[in-house]
């Protein structure tokens, strides 16, 4: 694994400012445009994946970021599941969706593996030493 120094070079991080880059930009134009409490909501849950990697990140113990990189990954299923009510009420395309959820995905797989790291990691922090 490449050596990390900002939470800006998280793989994770990227995907998720990725993620979040086409929901603004989804979110922005038709129908999911003006239904305002869905389209907030789908942005704030964006938001705070890259949040709460960027905050674990800068907490420097290692413990504490596993537990801010769960709660992202719990995030990417909150912009999951709001997809999902954005699809069936006709508000994306399909292929918004599935172009999404793809993206969305691949943030839920880099969060998981790197909680599968950490917690096999015997670092436990900038902040320990």
């Amino acid at each position: 694994m490449a050596k990390i120094e900002r939470f800006e070079d998280i793989e994770a991080w990227k995907k998720a400012r990725e993620l979040t880059k086409i929901i603004y930009e989804v979110t922005s134009q038709g129908k999911i445009a003006a239904d305002f409490s869905l389209r907030d909501q789908l942005r704030r849950a964006s938001v705070s994946i890259m949040a709460n990697i960027a905050e674990g990140f800068e907490r420097e113990g290692n413990k504490e970021f596993r537990q801010f990189l769960a709660m992202a990954k719990g995030s990417v299923g909150e912009v999951k599941a709001l997809l999902y009510v954005a699809l069936d009420a006709g508000l994306t395309s399909s292929e918004q969706f599935y172009r999404i959820i793809s993206l969305a995905d691949e943030a839920s797989r880099l969060l998981a593996g790197f909680l599968r790291y950490l917690k096999a990691s015997e670092k436990k922090g900038s902040k320990f030493k």
